[in-house]
């Protein structure tokens, strides 16, 4: 999970170089997720190929370690940023969702750019998986990270091929 940490903050880089703001959340088994939440009008026929975009862009300045497209022999050793979960028939594990992935259950949770990012330094990265019990305390100490998703406004531009990235 850290190698897809390191490459959501590359992904979180890209946004913030187009003015958006975005979030995170574990999935509770081994992937991660990147939301940057639009709540304006814009249909799958924009977002999708937009997030394309930004999936071949962060491959080619990272082909040992993105891959974006759907071949599951390319993946290998590599983080996938599936851009094609852009669509009005995908389906994502919903935020404080349980997963029974493992031999006990863990909760999609959000988690902080700051916890990620420790989680990283400190090559720690069960601490981003919690079990309900764990899920509900965090949520009584940090409240809902994630009602941001859900309020935030934003304009998505047409893509564009951004040259530079901004750091985390």
């Amino acid at each position: 999970m850290l190698t897809s940490i390191e490459v959501a903050f590359l992904l979180k880089n890209a946004l913030a170089a187009r003015g958006l703001e975005c979030f995170a959340k574990v999935s509770g088994s081994k992937g991660l997720q990147v939301y940057a939440p639009l709540n304006t009008a814009v249909t799958y026929a924009e977002s999708q190929p937009f997030a394309r975009l930004l999936a071949e862009e962060l491959e080619r300045e990272h082909p040992k370690t993105i891959v974006s497209g759907m071949s599951k022999a390319a993946r290998a050793n590599k983080v996938f940023i599936d851009w094609s979960q852009n669509s009005d028939f995908k389906t994502t594990v919903a935020v404080y969702s349980l997963r029974a992935k493992h031999d006990r259950p863990y909760v999609s949770m959000p988690f902080t750019w700051t916890e990620l990012r420790r989680a990283v330094r400190t090559h720690d990265p069960a601490m981003l998986l919690l079990d309900p019990a764990a899920a509900l305390e965090r949520l009584k100490k940090v409240g809902d990270l994630f009602r941001p998703v859900l309020e935030l406004r934003q304009n998505l531009e047409a893509p564009k091929r951004s040259r530079r990235s901004v750091s985390a």
